[in-house]
């Protein structure tokens, strides 16, 4: 499909702009398939990238490299896939047949649509997982609340059972590959509100924090008997066509380089990486807080550097991805206050405003001092429980919400 380009203001335009250029790699292929230039030449292609051989093929072989010059002047140059499509792997296929073949480095460029900037508060980051009162489980509430909801309900059942279900045929712990298809479907199919709620939930004790890594069973999904070295990891990730897409949208979504301004790629656009991490659990990659703290959390690959020799910068450079990174760790929101306001279709209204402790927005002492009940934050809802929540730290004003079944929603 063509992407859609649609009205904005002249800052977006670039953005957009370069969105309407992309068609997804499928209809890519099937346009390249009824071009006379262009379908022999894919053909050759393939061929040029199956085997052990590839790299030497690529560097040497005439055809290959007379194939790969028509096909960058084609729309399956430009093509991207649009994230949890039907046919996603054969989508990203097509795709790193062209770039592949390229010899591009794979942490520059994601094979997915292009992510638009922050466009609206972000009122969930990772950093929150550390801003819960000591007498709040978000993690259980978050439990409680997927267990609502048939379709999160029947998802996690289905790891949770295929994870934990050893595999008598080949005497392991557990069929490892079957639970990373289920925990797949469940990151992909589950509303993000209702998935990652139970994975990034902010706790403050280690049976909180215990009971969040345990979220995915870790000890069939995440664990082995030993850690590989994170260069070889990323190896056996980057073999896999769908591994290999989801790193590399992650580190296009999450990774900031030093020095540089803002803490998020796409203007501090936290979700987009919040999305782009929870992919990765399921592929080889698979994230997940390395222990039960509650404080000096970090979440990590099962991977390290021993053994790296002359690799070693490079490896904990790519460790760092996960351990070391700004977008992952934003400071929490420390202040919020609250400000009731008139009532319609009898909802209560209330202005939520959140403000830091060195830059006011002259309506802080308008409203009142603010715990809410245990919440979750979504850009487009507030989640709560009975139990209590500390909020966040940011000088972004909400816009209205009021109360539908139990949530805090906006106004439309």
């Amino acid at each position: 499909m063509v992407a859609n380009e649609s009205q904005g203001s002249p800052g977006t335009r670039s953005t957009r702009e370069a969105q309407s250029q992309w068609v997804d790699c499928i209809q890519a292929s099937e346009m390249c398939s009824q071009d006379s230039r262009c379908s022999p030449r894919y053909r050759v292609m393939r061929q040029c990238l199956v085997g052990k051989e590839k790299d030497a093929m690529l560097d040497n072989n005439r055809d290959c490299k007379a194939a790969l010059e028509v096909l960058h002047n084609s729309s399956l140059y430009d093509c991207r896939c649009k994230r949890a499509m039907k046919n996603e792997l054969q989508c990203l296929q097509n795709y790193w047949t062209i770039h592949m073949g390229l010899n591009e480095d794979m942490e520059d460029s994601s094979p997915y649509e292009p992510v638009a900037p922050n466009r609206q508060p972000d009122v969930f980051g990772l950093a929150s997982i550390s801003s819960a009162e000591k007498d709040c489980n978000p993690c259980l509430n978050a439990t409680k609340a997927c267990n609502l909801n048939s379709l999160c309900k029947r998802h996690r059942s289905s790891y949770i059972t295929t994870c934990s279900r050893s595999d008598t045929n080949r005497g392991e712990s557990c069929n490892r590959k079957r639970c990373h298809k289920t925990l797949r479907a469940f990151m992909d199919r589950v509303p993000p509100e209702l998935s990652q709620r139970l994975i990034f939930c902010p706790c403050q004790s280690e049976g909180c924090a215990e009971r969040r890594r345990q979220t995915i069973v870790p000890d069939c999904s995440y664990t082995d008997k030993e850690k590989p070295n994170c260069l070889e990891l990323r190896r056996v990730c980057r073999a896999d066509a769908l591994c290999r897409s989801r790193l590399a949208d992650y580190i296009a979504n999450c990774w900031m380089a030093p020095n540089t301004v803002g803490t998020c790629p796409n203007q501090d656009n936290h979700q987009a990486c919040l999305n782009s991490l929870a992919r990765l659990i399921g592929t080889e990659m698979t994230p997940n807080y390395v222990d039960n703290s509650f404080t000096n959390w970090t979440i990590s690959p099962w991977c390290n550097c021993i053994g790296s020799g002359n690799q070693e910068e490079e490896c904990m450079n790519f460790l760092r991805y996960f351990t070391d990174n700004t977008c992952l760790t934003r400071p929490c929101w420390k202040n919020v206050v609250i400000k009731k306001g008139m009532k319609r279709n009898s909802s209560s209204k209330t202005q939520i405003i959140c403000t830091s402790n060195t830059k006011h927005t002259g309506k802080r002492n308008r409203g009142v001092s603010f715990k809410y009940p245990c919440a979750f934050f979504t850009p487009s809802l507030l989640w709560h429980s009975e139990l209590c929540h500390q909020p966040y730290q940011d000088t972004i004003a909400f816009n209205m919400f009021h109360c539908v079944d139990n949530a805090f929603r906006p106004f439309q």
